[in-house]
């Protein structure tokens, strides 16, 4: 099949090779220079608010923060990788960290560490939108000029769903997914452009988008699935397909040790909540009708901003629609992906939230805007590049985004009490709250002992163990000098009882899976309190050495064992691309050296290498 590229006509049966791809192999490393300069001025003036107002204290803010603190204290006690958080529930703990991906509060805590902690949040938002404005220009500067690539990247960064996660929502978690989906979406074109040769560049990076984000993973499967059966209806062949489904489950694999326990330990908690109130898909959709006052006034902001795209979107698509015999496969395929992005932000779509597995899960239709502002992205920067005035192309949407910027700063709330606030109440013992869905089954999270039914702040912590009434249901405090406290962190218990008669011990600790109670080095098996679902421990008169610690549980090992077996896989697979791919090129050259001696023909550049070919 011939295809324009712009400069030269490529006979290939793959329309997705690059049209700029020999500008970037000029001096290399000028361009990404220039590239993150650009980026990480608009990554600054992006957190530049924070610098005189403080922290954008948006829906998520401290829940993430809260998450962060909890790690960078499980560090001092020496667990690298935490499942268990000891200070959610008021210090009852809670099974968050098996099914939240690792990917934000691991980088979150690493920030916290280095940085005071008032500053972890900016640091990471910058971070991570120099990583989307990165990731954005990889996918980009393989169709785009260089200077669309870099408009591509920066729009990208700076999208106007991002705005609203930064200043609104502060779901760090979902910013650090999104950072990483270009990444995952230009893998799956050079997936399609080498075929078995490149399945590594989609599987690492769709791997890391579920390490960060689960509602956000959700979308980007979907989101290659439909790539994949676009360009196989193109192509007329099922290979994207079978290709696209290799690489996503070898993804699957690398993130097992976190997706394997999550999916089967949902069975263990009230994973269900994550749907109740105004948390599911039909209540979240654009223009939504609801009750609540400050639910309907958020979700009609974003509507707003989400309608806005659209128009640039489409409009974009026109233009560029001139030029999609320069890479007519991708036009098609981002089209799709807008359209279907566009569609499911819209009530006639319930029936797919219903109907596709674990759609749900991402409850605010919404989210998909984050998908749209992909291809926003880079349509609005192809259409701008082509225009005969691109600067004023460029400077009116400039004075979009930060006239959208100012206003989500102007309405946003602003605090830098909430990390000072989090932080006294792990140092005091009082901990923090927890989350509903992550409550073990038969816990009522705010029937806890000192807990606030309110969700605020206690004023003193429970007791690291008390006693508990078999008849009266009822916690009592336990008799002066009974209990010695020998050693309690996040993963482990342990603690001597004396006690004149028969008793039961309420641990301050919620009974879960994998907890591992051993009373004078005998295992036994920890009762629920009625209610909360705190452990119980029974012992019998006399003095008692007690020992709680949390161990791994099948499915975690299996999950494990699962991720290191593909990592292997996909190590031996690369080392071996890579050694073919040499002895490819080895041969190439000496065929080229042959045909030159015998036919005195100068050589020429390749045309992935040739500087002359714009």
């Amino acid at each position: 099949m011939a295809i324009s590229n712009g400069t030269k006509t490529i006979h290939s049966s793959v329309t997705t090779e690059s049209t700029s791809r020999t500008a970037t192999h000029a001096p290399a490393s000028s361009p990404r220079v220039a590239l993150l300069l650009v980026v990480a001025v608009a990554a600054t003036a992006v957190i530049a608010p924070m610098f005189f107002l403080g922290n954008a204290s948006g829906h998520d803010f401290q829940f993430h923060l809260a998450s962060w603190l909890d790690v960078a204290g499980q560090w001092h006690q020496g667990t690298f990788f935490p499942r268990w958080a000891e200070w959610a529930n008021w210090g009852y703990g809670e099974p968050r960290f098996i099914f939240y991906p690792p990917g934000s509060w691991m980088l979150g805590a690493s920030l916290g560490s280095l940085l005071p902690w008032r500053m972890a949040p900016g640091a990471f938002i910058w971070l991570v939108l120099l990583l989307a404005g990165w990731s954005m220009w990889r996918f980009a500067r393989e169709w785009l000029a260089p200077r669309e690539a870099v408009a591509a990247a920066v729009l990208y960064a700076v999208n106007p769903y991002h705005l609203i996660i930064v200043y609104y929502r502060s779901d760090f978690a979902e910013l650090l997914a999104s950072a990483l989906l270009p990444l995952a979406l230009w893998g799956a074109v050079r997936l399609l452009r080498e075929g078995w040769r490149g399945l590594q560049f989609l599987a690492i990076p769709f791997a890391l988008i579920w390490l960060a984000n689960a509602p956000a993973a959700v979308l980007a499967t979907y989101s290659l699935m439909l790539l994949f059966f676009v360009a196989s209806l193109l192509r007329r062949s099922i290979r994207p397909l079978l290709f696209g489904g290799i690489s996503m489950a070898a993804g699957f694999g690398l993130a097992a040790f976190y997706i394997f326990p999550a999916a089967y330990e949902q069975r263990w908690v009230q994973i269900h909540q994550a749907l109740a109130d105004l948390l599911s898909p039909d209540q979240n959709f654009l223009f939504t009708r609801a009750i609540d006052p400050e639910f309907l006034i958020f979700n009609w902001k974003v509507s707003g901003v989400a309608m806005g795209v659209m128009l640039l979107t489409g409009i974009a698509a026109v233009i560029v629609a001139r030029r999609r015999r320069e890479f007519p496969e991708l036009w098609w395929m981002l089209l799709a992906l807008g359209t279907a992005a566009v569609l499911l932000m819209f009530p006639p779509s319930m029936f797919l939230w219903r109907w596709l597995p674990k759609l749900e899960f991402v409850q605010f239709p919404w989210r998909w805007l984050g998908v749209l502002d992909f291809v926003f992205a880079f349509f609005l920067a192809a259409a701008i590049g082509r225009a005969k005035r691109p600067w004023l192309g460029g400077l009116a949407i400039a004075l979009a985004l930060a006239t959208l910027a100012a206003a989500l700063v102007n309405d946003g709330w602003w605090d830098s009490e909430d990390i000072p606030v989090l932080t006294r109440g792990i140092q005091s013992g009082r901990g923090y709250e927890g989350t509903d869905e992550y409550q073990p089954l038969g816990c009522d999270r705010y029937e806890l002992p000192g807990a606030d039914p309110l969700g605020e702040m206690i004023a003193k912590p429970a007791p690291r163990v008390q006693q508990f009434d078999e008849e009266t249901h009822l916690f009592k405090p336990a008799p002066e000098n009974p209990v010695q406290v020998e050693r309690w962190t996040a993963n482990e218990k342990r603690f001597a009882a004396h006690e004149a008669a028969p008793t039961t011990l309420a641990v301050r600790l919620l009974n879960y899976p994998g907890w591992k109670v051993q009373v004078d080095g005998g295992t036994v098996s920890p009762d629920a309190a009625p209610e909360t679902a705190q452990m119980l421990v029974a012992i019998a008169a006399g003095v008692h050495q007690v020992e709680v610690q949390f161990t791994s549980t099948w499915d975690r090992t299996a999950g494990a064992m699962i991720s290191a077996i593909f990592a292997i896989l996909l190590a031996a697979y690369m080392f071996f691309i890579r050694g073919s791919r040499k002895r490819v090129q080895s041969s190439s050259s000496a065929e080229r050296s042959n045909v030159g001696a015998r036919h005195a023909v100068p050589a020429f550049g390749s045309h992935r290498g040739s500087p002359n070919t714009r």
